[in-house]
């Protein structure tokens, strides 16, 4: 896809939307919004193996097709198509434990590596080889996760990315943090998972 959209710059906020825990919600899953709080983009779910990332206009931007072969059990891979259905990225998740370690491949081809770096962390870096391995790699980007609705447990990730990622490589890091979020919280289901 030539176009990248709205991932011109280089911080996001995804989250889920407040809403009240006492109505029924009808809004988008998540949204994509600049860090002043200007929405970008929204993600909504199809069934519980698809999403779909359109801009805030409602213009398609990347559907999310989720693959297992062994359930929980096994290896989780996400397949980004556009609208052509031609891909456009991936994200696998490899493990018991998911959501330590995920594996990106750009539109581009470019591997990258989202990288938690202990289970208490909220933080993910985003680099080209393991970040434990030495010497240590250039972080390209981070992740933060935070609550911001403890009541309800609504969840928000910043996403800050190197100037050096182009705008496709930038629209797959947003994609591959729905699908962080898809691996802690499955859709209909109310707790983290990882």
């Amino acid at each position: 896809m030539p176009d990248a959209g709205p991932f011109d710059t280089t911080a996001f906020v995804v989250g889920q939307p407040k809403r009240s825990k006492w109505r029924r919600y009808r809004g988008p899953a998540l949204t994509v919004t600049t860090v002043e709080g200007t929405e970008l983009a929204r993600v909504t779910h199809a069934d519980d193996s698809r999403s779909l990332l359109t801009t805030s206009s409602g213009a398609f931007v990347v559907r999310i097709d989720r693959h297992t072969r062994f359930g929980q059990f096994g290896p989780v891979r996400f397949r980004f198509t556009d609208a052509a259905g031609e891909e456009t990225g991936t994200v696998t998740a490899r493990g018991l434990v998911k959501t330590r370690q995920l594996c990106l491949r750009t539109e581009g081809g470019r591997p990258l590596l989202l990288t938690r770096l202990g289970q208490l962390y909220r933080e993910w870096q985003l680099t080209e080889t393991d970040p434990e391995e030495v010497p240590a790699p250039v972080v390209l980007g981070r992740v933060t996760v935070s609550t911001i609705d403890a009541w309800i447990g609504l969840q928000q990730y910043l996403v800050e990315t190197d100037p050096a990622l182009d705008a496709s490589e930038r629209r797959t890091v947003i994609a591959s943090v729905v699908c962080l979020h898809l691996l802690r919280r499955p859709p209909g289901e109310g707790s983290a998972v990882g």
